[in-house]
């Protein structure tokens, strides 16, 4: 599948023409993960610290099969519920990662995995502060949004639903306000998407990417899974860039004959 290297985009200041983020986890087997990245087209990688066991010099196999894929890393602090939880983390995973970006995952409630938004806010001005470039996990409130903005935040990440729920884009409306209100700013839809046509909804409402996992890790056939979704976003971004037509309340024809002649045998 060719690439439109003239729709490529920058997330703080690094260019890349997917707009698939792809995660790391939850694969049948280390090979299927790395057939599946692949067959995605994604060109950064989400992993998550706690699975390196770092003190204990554990995930070195996982580890260096990651870095043999050549793609971006965005390591992540999931399982973190409170700043300094995820302020700790993100400094390990400097250290051992090589790198300043960061996903901030900080949890404020292990039913549905919804993020803290305080603890969120307030991480990320550290974390900004400390130099990290960080993604911030998020709900889908204006709000919120605005002041990781204001933290230091160059990219934001809303959730669709929550993580693994496969269920899609809850609230459209919700995603589509952060959308016009925040024009500028690279908006990611994290979490929740569980079919291609779930970041298609995505794209065609304007926002830049999709960052998901279990919808191919956890799909019986991960690879064609990921082909799938690779095309979805493709499809979608085409379709936000053409202009969909607006929904309309009342039938119009496709074939108008107002002003047309009329032929009679």
């Amino acid at each position: 599948m060719s690439v439109d290297r003239q729709d490529s985009w920058s997330l703080y200041g690094k260019s890349f023409t997917s707009r698939l983020l792809i995660g790391s986890a939850l694969y049948p087997s280390p090979q299927v993960m790395c057939e599946a990245i692949l067959a995605s087209g994604a060109e950064i990688i989400t992993v998550g610290l706690r699975r390196q066991s770092p003190e204990h010099g554990g995930g070195e196999a996982f580890w260096q099969q990651i870095k043999s894929l050549g793609k971006t890393l965005l390591p992540n602090t999931a399982g973190c519920h409170t700043v300094k939880e995820a302020v700790t983390l993100a400094q390990m995973s400097r250290e051992l990662f090589e790198t300043d970006w960061l996903k901030l995952e900080v949890v404020g409630d292990d039913y549905n995995l919804q993020p803290d938004p305080i603890a969120t806010i307030e991480a990320a001005q550290q974390l900004s502060k400390m130099g990290f470039k960080v993604f911030p996990y998020c709900t889908d409130d204006l709000v919120v949004c605005q002041r990781l903005r204001d933290a230091g935040c160059e990219v934001l990440m809303p959730w669709g639903s929550p993580i693994g729920t496969g269920r899609g884009l809850m609230n459209p409306y919700n995603l589509q306000t952060i959308r016009e209100r925040l024009p500028s700013l690279p908006l990611i839809v994290d979490a929740g998407i569980g079919k291609p046509s779930h970041a298609v909804q995505a794209m065609e409402l304007g926002y830049d990417g999709i960052l998901l996992n279990t919808a191919v890790a956890q799909a019986s056939q991960p690879v064609t899974m990921a082909e799938a979704f690779r095309d979805a976003l493709s499809a979608g971004r085409k379709a936000y860039r053409a202009g969909a037509m607006p929904a309309r309340q009342t039938a119009s024809p496709s074939t108008p004959t107002l002003g047309m002649p009329f032929w009679h045998q």
